[in-house]
């Protein structure tokens, strides 16, 4: 009878402490809110109106080429629920373009997404790798569901939704990951010309226990986010509405999209093309996290390459990587070379379409 009671106050005792790690980590759990809304802006591939790798001029505007500036439709962030005010985005992040708010979560926390519509166009916020249930997954397809849980498949224009999303252990790194990886958010309305049309964003999740307040990884220096993408125009949602605008089609072209699809195509990192992307800088020893993703285009698979440094990837040292489809990996540098570097998809028809940009090593 003893024995029983000991064990038992043992295992009350071990119970106890259970819950108390449990509590402890429910507590040290953040709820993260983004304030994210989808607006019609004026976006400019070339901004320089210069190859600024190159040194010289663009190349001549293709005849049915609308022209370098198209309105798209992307996510930006405010700073409440009023939407009246963006949130500032720092300098030193104005090579993120057009890509949207970088959501940021440790395992275990929770992310909520206050999505308000401010385009002519039904949109989503659609999240990958995170777990969610039907009223926040953002994808109109046959699943067997109806009403409340089919409004975020298609939020209106004018209107809003709120998308809750957890982000349990299988959302973040894996054994062999480093602390940190990254996922993408995009809308799913319309998923192949959503992406042409310019919604989309990275999340950032961090391993447990490995996260600033902030939700970046305590071990890294300096994160850096690169999206190789294929923006075709012709296949943007927004198409007809740059044909009208004088604003994006000085020269009254027009035609239908097959015949427009090869001269408004752009390859792009981050919506830049031909050296315009803001210069990327770092400084020798620091210990740079590289997250590049791959979008869902024509373009076969993208090579980013990094010249006069090394990365990690895979535990492989390498200079080039391999990306492919809606792809999403990480490359850790610790750069040792001072100097202005090429950054690159090293396919020759990329490369020759201007997908290239520069960063800085500092000493």
């Amino acid at each position: 009878m003893r024995r029983w009671s000991l064990s038992t106050a043992l295992g009350m005792a071990a119970i106890a402490t259970a819950l108390l790690v449990v509590s402890a980590t429910a507590a040290q759990a953040a709820v993260r809110t983004y304030y994210i809304a989808a607006d019609e802006v004026l976006w400019n591939f070339a901004p320089s109106g210069r190859d600024l790798v190159a040194g010289e001029a663009l190349p001549p505007r293709k005849p049915l080429q609308l022209g370098w500036t198209y309105r798209k439709a992307i996510y930006r962030e405010y700073t409440d629920a009023s939407f009246r005010h963006l949130k500032a985005r720092a300098p030193r992040d104005a090579y993120l373009g057009l890509l949207g708010p970088v959501i940021r979560a440790e395992v275990g926390d929770t992310i909520i997404v206050v999505f308000r519509n401010n385009t002519r166009l039904h949109l989503s916020v659609h999240a990958h790798g995170m777990k969610y249930d039907k009223a926040s997954e953002g994808a109109p397809y046959r699943d067997e569901t109806s009403h409340a849980d089919k409004w975020d498949d298609a939020v209106p224009p004018g209107g809003g939704h709120t998308y809750t999303w957890t982000v349990p252990e299988r959302s973040g790194p894996g054994p062999m990951d480093p602390s940190s990886i990254i996922w993408m958010y995009h809308s799913h309305t319309n998923e192949t010309r959503d992406m042409d049309t310019g919604p989309i964003g990275p999340i950032i999740v961090t391993r447990r226990g490995m996260a600033r307040p902030d939700g970046s990884p305590k071990d890294v220096d300096l994160e850096v986010i690169a999206m190789f993408a294929q923006m075709d125009e012709s296949l943007s949602r927004m198409l007809q509405a740059n044909l009208a605008d004088p604003a994006t089609n000085p020269q009254h072209v027009s035609g239908s999209s097959a015949k427009l699809q090869a001269a408004n195509q752009f390859l792009t990192i981050n919506g830049f093309d031909y050296g315009n992307l803001p210069m990327i800088t770092m400084r020798k020893g620091q210990h740079v996290r590289w997250y590049v993703l791959g979008t869902m285009d024509d373009n076969d698979f993208h090579t980013p390459t990094w010249h006069g440094e090394t990365v990690l990837y895979d535990g492989q040292r390498a200079n080039t990587i391999m990306l492919g489809f809606m792809d999403m990996k990480v490359a850790d540098m610790v750069p040792d070379n001072p100097g202005v570097w090429l950054f690159d998809c090293s396919q020759a028809v990329h490369l020759a379409a201007g997908m290239t940009a520069r960063f800085t090593v500092l000493p």
